[in-house]
């Protein structure tokens, strides 16, 4: 809870908020390490303590966070399945052959395009980009409140039609990714991805 509330706080000092300029600088830089450090130790998680709940108050809160991600012409062309009845996620385990973990995680949560509020025209699949924001927004909410999960790739594949099939989802609503949350039962170290040669300035 304390990174979340950090990360929060990092968001206004860097708008600008505070009375002193000093007092300002000194919060932005604990709070940018607090942002930094949740995003570099942001891993996938595929195990989880089958004895541990899940609140009501952190998926709202997970949900918030995701929420808070930009979107083209802020249209939040998204809805979220939250599923945490355990016949619904071994249903979607049995339909979905990369996310067998739902067997065991308490809670998934299924961030999905709303067609109705998307772009029209060919504009209309900024809703991908959109919902991806979500996700990773909703990942690092995940991250910081001490919990695991792992994004599971459903579109544009077959899988959207069982997860269509299983949900009950109607056909204006389309499935990223399914991702199952809990708390981890192991400790999962991140990679280090960072590749210098794959950064280019200015030109290629």
């Amino acid at each position: 809870m304390r990174k979340i509330v950090l990360i929060m706080a990092a968001a206004l000092a860097l708008t600008g908020c505070g009375n002193n300029e000093k007092e300002t600088t000194t919060m932005t830089n604990e709070n940018k390490n607090a942002a930094l450090e949740n995003i570099m130790t942001r891993t996938s998680v595929r195990n989880y303590d089958t004895d541990r709940a899940i609140s009501q108050d952190t998926v709202e809160l997970i949900l918030k966070a995701a929420m808070a991600a930009p979107t083209a012409v802020n249209k939040q062309p998204w809805q979220f399945v939250v599923v945490n009845e355990r016949a619904l996620l071994d249903t979607l385990a049995d339909h979905l052959p990369y996310a067998k973990m739902l067997k065991r995680a308490p809670l998934a949560i299924i961030p999905c395009g709303d067609l109705n509020e998307a772009l029209d025209g060919k504009d209309q699949e900024y809703w991908i980009q959109d919902v991806s924001a979500a996700t990773e927004n909703l990942l690092l909410a995940v991250n910081a409140l001490g919990l695991g999960a792992v994004w599971t790739g459903v579109y544009p594949t077959e899988r959207v039609d069982a997860v269509r099939e299983v949900l009950n989802l109607p056909d204006n609503l389309v499935p990223l990714c399914v991702v199952p949350i809990g708390y981890p039962a192991e400790n999962s170290h991140p990679k280090d991805k960072w590749k210098p040669e794959k950064v280019h300035y200015n030109k290629f």
